[in-house]
């Protein structure tokens, strides 16, 4: 059985757009590439074929990849998650002790991890220190750099 993963109302939209794109617009795509290899001559010999087929079974497999993930996905509800603690789809207010520089960060699931938009896995490093954590605390938490000393300064959804 798969693992249960917990997504925002964003994220399973984001998963749901990206399975569509790939049956449509994507299978649209491999079929047009099988069939410009199939016309280019003897198939025991179009190494094009051979890529564009297997090409074809990497999406096809993709595509059953994301259909799993989102049947075991499930939809959390923001307005019942518990701020007095740092939990997953809270945003955390720190404020970093070595380079005197406050950060945001929201706790998603992998899936919806983007470290550019400031949405950090609950499983990253820095994720699994801050769960559970209160405002006023003082974590320290360890990364491959090193270890980062973060103040938690609010919580927020």
């Amino acid at each position: 059985m798969a693992d249960i993963i917990y997504l925002s109302k964003e994220g399973m939209e984001n998963l749901k757009v990206e399975i569509q794109e790939l049956k449509t617009k994507g299978r649209a795509e491999m079929s047009r590439q099988i069939k410009e290899a199939r016309e280019k001559g003897d198939l025991s010999e179009n190494a094009e074929y051979d890529a564009a087929k297997e090409a074809q079974g990497l999406m096809e497999m993709k595509i059953a990849k994301l259909e799993e993930l989102l049947m075991n996905a499930r939809l959390l509800d923001e307005s019942k998650i518990d701020t007095s603690k740092v939990s997953v789809f809270t945003t955390v207010k720190l404020h970093d002790t070595k380079f005197k520089k406050d950060i945001k960060y929201t706790l998603v699931s992998e899936k919806e991890a983007d470290i550019k938009t400031g949405k950090i896995s609950v499983t990253s490093p820095i994720g699994k220190g801050l769960l559970g954590k209160k405002v006023g605390d003082t974590v320290n938490i360890t990364v491959p750099a090193g270890v980062i000393e973060f103040k938690i300064l609010e919580i927020t959804v």
